[in-house]
């Protein structure tokens, strides 16, 4: 369905509390899991097992949350040699990450945005082909959402941009935050979806979100994904092609049976847009 190896369709994060139940039945619906390397790599005991146990038998990408690429601080190499060396123990290939930080001389839990300048956005490339170097693969970068835009010189999508091109690196495509961020900065989505290269692309995100306000909207992967998102997903296909996507969902956790019916949905959006770029094509 694209240019991506080891993973395919729709995908779904791994929690620790879902081992027991994927061991016994894992569901036909998910492709492929997603699981933060922080998480899982220092496991050792029947966890450990179990996650080797679904590693062996399933398709696996690394999405992370504590590299802090834009950190003003330098680059923890040691960690970042701990994460290579779990993928190379599950062979696993694709390793994401936040375009943004969440340290200076402590580590913070939440994700702080990197000021969209030039000077940031070749600061963030040179430290991305550090780690790109380490891990001997390319680093996925996942477009963020943010509330404030401190020090702004360039646009959103300019500052991505201009970080993908100099690190030669490659994307995760977060619909959700694309939407996020256009409620809460007043934007196109659309228009900023066309903007991004097609050719970087990886794979991609979509979650929920929660409405604090009519003008304010806070990605918390909390809740179902709403139509205007899925809509949003729709286009990123058409503009883009079909690429793998993961529903990502991190509170409010539902049982599996409620999740595999969004994981359906990816589904059947993937089908609908392939169908219609078959019929362009042929």
């Amino acid at each position: 369905m694209s240019k991506n190896k080891g993973i395919q369709g729709a995908g779904l994060g791994l929690r620790r509390e879902m081992l027991d139940e994927l061991l016994e039945s894992p569901p036909a619906q998910v492709d492929f899991w997603e699981v933060a390397p922080e998480n899982w790599m220092r496991l050792g005991g029947k966890f450990g097992k179990q996650f080797r146990a679904l590693t062996e038998r399933h398709s696996f990408l690394c999405h992370g949350l504590s590299l802090s690429i834009g950190a003003p601080t330098p680059l923890d190499v040691d960690f970042v040699k701990a994460v290579k060396r779990f993928m190379d123990e599950h062979q696993i290939e694709i390793y994401s990450e936040h375009l943004s930080y969440c340290s200076g001389h402590g580590h913070m839990y939440d994700l702080l945005p990197i000021p969209f300048t030039t000077e940031a956005a070749s600061y963030v490339a040179e430290r991305v082909k550090q780690v790109q170097d380490i891990i001997e693969r390319p680093l996925v970068l996942e477009n963020v959402s943010y509330y404030a835009a401190p020090g702004q010189e360039l646009a959103e999508i300019d500052f991505i941009n201009q970080v993908l091109d100099e690190a030669d690196c490659e994307l995760l495509l977060d619909v959700n935050n694309i939407y996020v961020n256009s409620i809460n900065h007043n934007y196109d989505p659309k228009q900023f979806l066309s903007q991004l290269p097609s050719d970087r692309i990886r794979y991609i995100h979509v979650a929920g979100h929660y409405n604090e306000a009519e003008d304010l909207i806070v990605d918390t992967h909390g809740a179902e994904v709403i139509d205007p998102v899925w809509t949003l997903l729709e286009e990123a296909y058409r503009i883009h092609g079909v690429h793998p996507t993961l529903l990502e969902r991190d509170f409010n956790i539902p049982p599996m049976s409620e999740l595999v019916l969004e994981v359906d949905q990816i589904h059947s959006i993937q089908r609908k847009v392939q169908s219609e770029l078959e019929a362009i094509s042929a």
